[in-house]
Order: C-alpha cells, then structure tokens, then sequence
C-alpha cells in the first residue's frame, strides 16, 4: 500500500492564545506552511509570528464546505486546519473522515465547548444531554424537553434564531418555570460572556456567533404560589421518569375532570390513581371532597402524598394495592350522597369486577368515569354499563401539540384516549 505522502493535522483550540498550545502543536505550527483556520480565527493565529515568516506562510479561510476539502485535496505537503473544542465532536472530523483516509488525519482534541460551559457554571455534566441545532431541526431538542432532562447543552446555529426557538420550545412545553436559560458566548475564548436569562427578560439582540445555550432544572421552592386552578402542567408533578404512564396528561386530564361533574361535596374514588394527579387537581377545585386514592403500584403513595404538598390539598386516604382487596370493605364505608369514582390504571378483569362490585352501593346520580386506550376494552365495558342500565356517553378525544421548529410550527399528537362516562338511574 502506498505511503501517505502528507498528513492533515486537525487541531481544536480553546484559546487565541499561542502559549496556551502545547509544545507539540507550537512546533508543528512553526514548521508548517500551509493553514486553514475559520475567518474569525485567522487575525489571531497570523499574530502569533512575526509578518516575516507570516509571509512564508499560506492561509486559507475555511468555511467547513467543499471549497476546503478541494482545497485540502490540492495540498501536496502537511497541513493543519484549526478548528474548535474536539473537532470529532459534532465538528469538521466527521466531513473529514468522509473524504480522506483516516492514515492521512491526525486529531489535537482540545475541551468541547460543553466541558467548558459547565466549568464556567460549576456544575456536573456527567448526566447531561447534549443536543445540536446547528444545521439539524430541533426534534432532539424536543424529545430531551419531553424527558424533562435534568440538564440540557444544546448547541445553536448563528444561521437561525436558535435562542428564540429555544426559548418557544420551552413554553410550549410549560418548562420557562423548569429550567435556568444559561447563554454562553465565545466561551474559553478573551470575550468570554455568561449570561443568565430569566423569563421576564427580553433575548439579547446582539449574540457572538459562537454561542451555546445550558438549560438546568431549577431547584422547586414553592410551586402552589404559581399553580393555575385548574389545567395544571404536567410538569408541576412529581413522577418516576421511567414511568410516564403513571401521569394522566393534562388534555386528557381536564375532560375527565369535566366528565366527572365534581359536587361540591361527597366522595370521589380515584382507583388506579398513579401518581394522583387526577383525584388532587380535583381536590383543588372541590377542597370539601372527600379523595380516596388507590394504586396497586409498589411507590405510588409516595408519589401522592409528596403531589399533594405541591398542590397543597389534603386526600381523605391513600391505599397501595389491588382493588380487589378493597371492594368490600374500605371503598365501601367511604361512599357517601354524592359519588364520583374514576376507574383508570388496571386491566379489564379488575375494571368489570368494579362497576359490577360498586354498583350495587352506588346511587342515582352517581357517576363513573373510564379512560379507555384500546377499542377492544371500550367495547367490554360499554356491554358492563348497559347490562347495569347506565346513561352513557361516549367520547374519543386526541389532541395536537404545536411545536416551533426552524422552519415554523409542526404539531406533534398525543395518544388517543376513549372516555366512557356512565350515570346510575
């Protein structure tokens, strides 16, 4: 196999200063004629010799397009192209190991602006996502903002608004009150700038091109104070991030709320509850029920005694474990003169076995209520209610998320829930 006649050193730099770079990288720089480097890191780099040997010297502006891989492919002898950070990490290395042999490329990694970033706000990063918006949509962005990530690195692109769009992103998602908005610009750079946007806060109108934004979860201090009464975010809830499924979204979440007709007074019976954010939002807007949570999952009381310290309302009673257990004896003594109950998280056997337990207590007036995600179980349960002579109403509800992208709005769907609301005659 034929030697490779020159080598291409690809060198990432923190700093515009020559004595910041190691010895090797000063002696390849003396040695070597022929450099690329970005237009805004040329003036620099040419200061660090002399305009005499500057004169030796071949510079060549590097955009990161085809005009420098011809150009690097014109080169007959060594040359070194200066980049940013680690330049394999979202950074020229890829472009590069698609049009040269990996023999002719050697990589000087410098810190990746992120390792930086976090340094500068004195915080760890080992657990943090970074996503890029630099010549990519910002779908990665929006799936981290849907896991709600504790922290967030998102890399911009000077080409678009990204600062806005990160911005849009997070209030159509309700997290403005969820993360700190960190700006750093030219980080590890002489003019070096952090900046920490608060909400009320209008975006600065003038940002260096090289820039990067870190979002971080702010520490929760007193969530009642800005709680609407009703429609409350799924943020504002404590839940286990693997468990998604344990939080009834807030689309679906208000038209149940609305099915259930709430009294003023009586019982409401949240079986399958999860994390209870259904039973403790209505609560707030009917503080004289009485709420009877009840979960078969293992952690889920848990999850609804500290939702209730952030909702600020009180259940009656919160049971860990299968309803089966509880039909003729614990639900029971609760019932009162108006009974709501909401039959959500558990499987088909469990949820017939309810309305066929309950209805014999319950009276006219009395409404249950049913969330339903497949055909198949709406079908069984619509039979259950006819046979017990329910009027029933029946609902499909999905809702669409508009989300802003680069380009503009895109709306992002939720799953689809049936809803079966049956009232006793």
């Amino acid at each position: 196999m034929e030697d490779n006649k020159r080598t291409i050193h690809i060198i990432g730099l923190n700093s515009f200063k020559f004595e910041d770079l190691s010895k090797d990288v000063k002696d390849l720089f003396m040695e070597i004629k022929n450099i690329a480097a970005p237009e805004t890191f040329l003036n620099d780099i040419k200061g660090w010799i002399s305009d005499e040997k500057n004169e030796d010297k071949k510079f060549f502006k590097s955009k990161s397009n085809i005009q420098l891989i011809n150009w690097l492919k014109s080169v007959d002898n060594d040359v070194i192209l200066f980049s940013r950070g680690d330049p394999l990490w979202y950074g020229i290395g890829r472009i590069l190991l698609q049009h040269f042999s990996p023999k002719e490329l050697l990589f000087y990694p410098s810190n990746t602006c992120v390792q930086l970033a976090f340094s500068r706000l004195k915080k760890p990063w080992q657990n943090s996502v970074t996503v890029s918006i630099h010549g990519r949509n910002s779908t990665e962005l929006i799936k981290s903002l849907k896991s709600k990530q504790k922290s967030i690195a998102v890399l911009t692109d000077p080409q678009i608004n990204s600062l806005d769009l990160i911005r849009k992103n997070l209030k159509e998602f309700n997290l403005d009150n969820y993360y700190e908005f960190w700006l750093l610009e030219e980080v590890g750079f002489k003019n070096e700038k952090i900046s920490l946007i608060l909400n009320h806060e209008n975006l600065p109108k003038e940002v260096s091109k090289l820039n990067l934004v870190v979002l971080i979860k702010k520490e929760s201090k007193d969530p009642q104070s800005c709680l609407p009464l009703f429609g409350i975010d799924d943020s504002n809830f404590l839940t286990f991030e693997d468990r998604p499924s344990l939080l009834t979204k807030r689309d679906t979440r208000i038209q149940l709320l609305a099915d259930l007709e709430l009294p003023e007074s009586g019982t409401l019976i949240d079986i399958g509850s999860g994390i209870g954010s259904i039973g403790l939002e209505a609560l707030r807007i009917r503080p004289k029920l009485n709420l009877i949570c009840l979960d078969k999952r293992l952690g889920s009381k848990v999850l609804v005694e500290e939702n209730s310290k952030r909702l600020g309302v009180s259940p009656l009673k919160i049971l860990e474990g299968d309803a089966k257990n509880y039909l003729h004896s614990d639900l029971i003594k609760y019932l009162s003169d108006a009974n709501r109950i909401l039959i959500g998280g558990c499987n088909l056997e469990t949820k017939t076995l309810i309305i066929s337990e309950l209805t014999k207590f319950l009276k006219e007036g009395d409404i249950i209520v049913v969330p339903i995600v497949t055909y198949e179980v709406l079908q069984q349960i619509d039979s259950t209610f006819k046979k017990f002579n329910y009027e029933m109403s029946l609902r499909m509800i999905q809702t669409f998320k508009g989300l802003s992208i680069s380009d503009g709005t895109r709306f992002e769907p939720n799953n689809p829930v049936f809803i079966i609301k049956a009232k006793k005659t």
